[in-house]
């Protein structure tokens, strides 16, 4: 499974959430960002990363080749800053759309990204239809009251973790 991050746009005045809009960004490797990394850049509109990733090839490429090093280094290095590209891809564009104003809504994990959506939209529509905003509270009442669970009878230890002056 994977882990998506879901961000919204921000929103205009008066104007309710444009669901379309959502950005889903999923966390891992990227292929298209490892083997295309500025076209890949240039796709997701994310200027300030394509500058920094210019900014750095040059500052590591012209180095290792004014220094007389085989091509197969320079190759190599460029190889090794497309793999960052790629492993750090997710973050790159959540670094984006931050910092263009978008919000970060939720975490959400899915077999892909549809399946991500789905469980997402589920949530998120079952929270905008319940009454309050605010997290489910019983109402109180003889059905809903129940005694706090605290483990098997004389469990000294919570977790791996004994408790305080517990004996051993």
């Amino acid at each position: 499974m994977s882990a998506y991050t879901v961000h919204e746009p921000p929103s205009r005045a008066g104007a309710a959430a444009n669901v379309e809009r959502f950005a889903f960004v999923r966390d891992g490797f990227s292929w298209w960002a490892f083997l295309f990394a500025p076209l890949w850049m240039l796709r997701h509109r994310m200027w300030l990363v394509l500058v920094g990733y210019v900014v750095v090839a040059g500052a590591i490429e012209v180095p290792v080749r004014l220094s007389g090093a085989p091509g197969f280094a320079a190759s190599v290095i460029g190889l090794l800053l497309s793999l960052l590209v790629g492993l750090e891809a997710g973050t790159l564009r959540r670094f984006t759309l931050n910092r263009r104003g978008w919000k970060n809504l939720a975490v959400v994990s899915g077999d892909d990204l549809e399946d991500a959506e789905r469980r997402f939209f589920d949530a998120w529509l079952q929270r905008k239809s319940s009454p309050s905003n605010g997290p489910y509270a019983p109402t109180p009442g003889p059905a809903s009251v129940a005694p706090g669970w605290r483990g098997p009878l004389g469990s000294d230890v919570i977790g791996l973790f004994p408790e305080p002056g517990a004996r051993r």
